[in-house]
C-alpha cells in the first residue's frame, strides 16, 4: 500500500484554514510520501474554575463546526469547545472534579471517562444520556495513580459515528510519581491522538462506521487532528502520550531510523521502570506513554507499519519530528518510575469466561441495556478469560485495572506488562487477565465491557456488570430499566 500525501486539518480552533499554495483537494493529488508541511496542533489545556470548596470545575460543550480537512474544502465536523476534538483536561490525584457537559448537538450522546476509576453513575456510558440542549454534570474525586486517560461518546449504537466525527479528548492525571519525567505540557510532554480517516472529494469525512467487518479503516492519517504534520522539539527528551483514537485501526509504531525509545506507562499508569523498545503496538482505546531522546538538528519520522491482522494493513508516515539546532540537556530518565504492586490473584479466585462471537455478541448474546450479565463483589480480584474465535478484536473493561497474564499461554511483551484497561485479542486466541475491581457499589447502575473496535461495540459486542457489596451478589436483580440512546 502506498503512502498518501497528506494535507491539513484546522481542528481545535473552529476556524477553517487551508495551508499551502496548492489548494487542490487531496483526492486529486498524486500519491506519494507526505510533505509534512503543517505544524502539529496541540490540544489546549482547559483551565478549571476552582471554588472555595476546592472543587475543580471544567466546562465542555459538544458542538458542530466546520473544519478545512482538505484545503479549500471546509466540511462539517464535531468537537468539544471547538470544531474538532476537544481540549485536554489535567488534574492531580486527590483533586475533586466536576465537569459540566452541554449537548449542543441535535442528537442524544454521552461522554465516557475512559480509564477513570469512578462511580458507575458518573461513568458516562449509555445509561447516562445527555439529551440535546441539556447539561450533565458528573463529579468525582480522583483517586488513582498518574495516567493518561481520555473522554469520548458512548451512546449505544452511535458511538462509532459520534467519535469518528471528532468527539474525543485527553484527561491527564498527575501524582508525585511523575517527578523526574518530562512534564511541561506542549513542550516536552505532548499528546499524540492517532486517527485514520476516509474522505469524499468535497472534503467531508466519508465511510459508514457500521458497514463491513470492521467499519472504517481509513487511508489518511491525523495526529491531534492535524494532517501531514511536523513537530519542532526544543528539548533533548520528550514524553509522548499516545492514544489510539481510531474506530478500528491498529498501529505498529516505530521511528524511521528504528531508534530505541522507552515506554514509561500503560493505560492505567506508569511502569515500575522504563522499558527500551524500537516498536510498540496500540489498538483502539489503548494509551501508552513513551520518552524519546533527540539530537540537536536531527529529523526523524514516526510511522506505523503494516501487520497481518486486517485492522493494521498499510504503512503510513504519521509525524515528522524536527529537533532544534541547540537542545538543552534534559535530566536523565529515572531508573525507577513508580512503586507498582503486581495484581495478585488469590487462590480460588473466580474465573469468568467470555467468548467473542463474530462482530456482534459475547457468549452468544448481543448487548441488551436492560440485562445485567455479571455481578462482581467490590474490591474483588478475578481472572477473566477472553476467547476470540474469529478475526481481530480487543477488549475494554470500564472502571477496572488489569494486568495481562498471558496471550495463548505466552507472556505479553515487557512494555505491555503494566496496568491496563484495554487489550488486543488476536484472531483465534485466548487472553487471560488479572482484573482488579474498585469499591464503588451500585446494584442498579452498570459498567460496560466490550470490544473497542467501535463497529463491533455498536453492533452488540458488549456486556454489563455491576459492583455490589460482598455477600449480596445473589440478591441483585439481573434486569434494570434501560436508557435508549440510539
Amino acid at each position: 500500500m502506498k503512502r498518501r500525501q497528506f494535507l491539513t486539518l484546522a481542528a481545535l480552533s473552529g476556524v477553517t484554514v487551508a495551508c499551502g499554495a496548492d489548494s487542490r483537494p487531496d483526492a486529486v493529488r498524486p500519491a506519494g510520501k507526505p510533505a509534512f508541511r503543517n505544524a502539529l496542533l496541540v490540544p489546549p489545556l482547559l483551565k478549571p474554575k476552582v471554588g472555595k470548596d476546592g472543587v475543580r470545575r471544567f466546562d465542555l460543550a459538544m458542538q458542530r463546526g466546520r473544519t478545512a480537512i482538505l484545503p479549500g474544502a471546509p466540511a462539517e465536523t464535531w468537537g468539544f469547545n471547538g470544531s474538532y476534538l476537544g481540549p485536554t483536561l489535567r488534574a492531580s490525584r486527590g483533586d475533586k472534579i466536576q465537569v459540566a457537559i452541554t449537548n449542543r448537538l441535535e442528537e442524544t450522546s454521552t461522554v465516557h471517562w475512559h480509564g477513570m476509576r469512578l462511580p458507575a453513575k458518573m461513568d458516562g456510558g449509555p445509561h447516562q444520556p445527555i439529551e440535546p440542549g441539556t447539561t450533565w454534570t458528573p463529579h468525582w474525586a480522583l483517586d488513582q495513580p498518574a495516567t493518561t486517560s481520555w473522554y469520548h461518546p458512548h451512546p449505544h449504537g452511535t458511538t462509532a459515528m459520534h467519535t469518528y466525527r471528532g468527539l474525543a479528548g485527553m484527561f491527564i492525571i498527575d501524582d508525585d510519581a511523575t517527578t523526574g519525567l518530562p512534564a511541561t505540557y506542549g513542550v516536552d510532554d505532548i499528546p499524540l491522538i492517532l486517527q485514520d480517516k476516509k474522505f469524499a472529494p468535497d472534503g467531508s469525512q466519508a465511510g459508514d462506521p457500521l458497514k463491513g467487518t470492521f467499519g472504517i479503516l481509513g487511508d489518511h492519517m491525523l495526529v491531534n487532528g492535524t494532517y501531514d504534520p511536523y513537530l519542532n522539539v526544543t528539548t533533548e527528551r520528550v514524553r509522548f502520550r499516545l492514544l489510539n483514537g481510531s474506530n478500528a485501526r491498529m498501529y505498529h509504531l516505530s521511528f524511521s531510523d528504528r531508534r530505541t525509545f522507552h515506554v514509561v506507562g500503560n493505560d492505567q499508569g506508569l511502569l515500575a521502570a522504563p522499558v527500551p523498545v524500537d516498536q510498540i503496538s496500540l489498538t483502539p482505546g489503548e494509551r501508552m506513554e513513551a520518552v524519546v531522546a533527540f539530537a540537536a538538528g536531527e529529523q526523524v519520522v514516526l510511522r506505523t507499519l503494516s501487520g497481518p491482522d486486517d485492522i493494521d494493513e498499510g504503512d503510513f508516515d504519521l509525524l515528522k519530528i524536527v529537533a532544534a539546532p541547540r537542545l538543552p540537556t534534559s535530566r536523565p530518565l529515572p531508573a525507577r518510575l513508580a512503586d507498582i504492586t503486581p495484581i495478585t490473584v488469590p487462590r480460588g479466585a473466580k474465573v469468568r469466561q467470555f467468548r467473542l462471537n463474530g462482530h456482534d455478541a459475547i457468549n452468544g448474546k448481543e448487548m441488551d441495556l436492560s440485562r445485567i450479565d455479571e455481578v462482581v463483589p467490590a474490591g474483588a480480584t478475578e481472572i477473566w478469560e477472553i476467547e476470540n474465535t474469529v478475526y481481530a478484536h480487543n477488549f475494554h473493561i470500564h472502571e477496572v485495572a488489569f494486568q495481562v497474564l498471558d496471550v495463548d499461554g505466552n507472556k505479553p511483551p515487557a512494555y505491555a506488562q503494566g496496568r491496563k484497561d484495554t487489550v488486543y485479542v488476536p484472531p483465534k486466541s485466548t487472553v487471560r487477565l488479572a482484573v482488579q475491581f474498585g469499591r464503588f457499589t451500585d446494584p442498579a447502575t452498570p459498567y460496560m465491557y466490550h470490544c473497542h473496535i467501535l463497529r463491533h461495540e455498536d453492533s452488540g459486542m458488549m456486556g454489563q456488570f455491576v459492583i455490589v457489596k460482598p455477600g449480596t451478589e445473589n440478591q441483585v436483580p439481573r434486569t434494570i430499566a434501560a436508557h435508549h440512546t440510539m
